[in-house]
């Protein structure tokens, strides 16, 4: 998964943030403290109003924000007979989510190993309030252009912040379509995906 962070570099942690686009990031936040990897399974999403207090969350949030860029996401609205219908939603241009990283050391590799530190991320969830509510009650925290700066800044450290920087982000507008079913498998990846379903 592509994120973008400011961050020093490890080996010089003093040293003045820069921006990074990192490649290398695993969906599903591992944190620092967690025994093993597997927990990350459980955090691929994490909820915008409770971050600052959730064990699992806060220390990110104070100082490991990230944005992750993309098309678009995928969505399933409960239909007929319990039917789970995908939908694509997007806006105009890429989109930028709102998400924590963090860096978790396997125990098993040597402190100087470059591959020690997993890096992995969680998406901020918030209420979906506006016409894809109807949707799923959910969605990304989606970041303005003035939001940006302000998100990947490692300097608000403070929970009141960050909870506050959170609740001025305005609700986003996305347009919904309806997309094929093939979505349904992990197995199928092909810009045929994104095709709508009624034209």
């Amino acid at each position: 998964m592509n994120v973008v962070l400011d961050r020093a570099p490890l080996e010089d942690p003093d040293a003045t943030p820069i921006r990074q686009l990192n490649s290398t990031v695993k969906w599903g936040l591992v944190p620092s403290w967690a025994k093993d990897p597997t927990i990350g399974s459980r955090m691929i999403n994490a909820r915008s109003e409770t971050i600052t207090q959730k064990p699992a969350f806060k220390a990110a949030a104070a100082r490991r924000r990230c944005i992750i860029p993309a098309d678009g996401y995928y969505e399933w609205m409960k239909g007929e007979e319990g039917k789970k219908i995908p939908y694509f939603l997007h806006a105009d241009g890429v989109i930028a989510m709102a998400g924590l990283y963090e860096l978790w050391p396997d125990p098993e590799l040597p402190e100087d190993d470059p591959g020690r530190r997993l890096w992995t991320c969680t998406v901020l969830t918030r209420a979906a309030t506006d016409a894809t509510g109807h949707i799923h009650d959910r969605s990304p925290v989606i970041l303005p252009a003035e939001f940006q700066e302000h998100w990947l800044d490692p300097n608000p450290t403070d929970r009141d912040d960050v909870d506050a920087l959170l609740n001025s982000i305005p609700e986003p507008h996305l347009e919904p379509y309806e997309v094929s079913t093939a979505v349904n498998s992990p197995r199928n990846n092909t810009p045929e995906l994104l095709r709508p379903v009624h034209l």
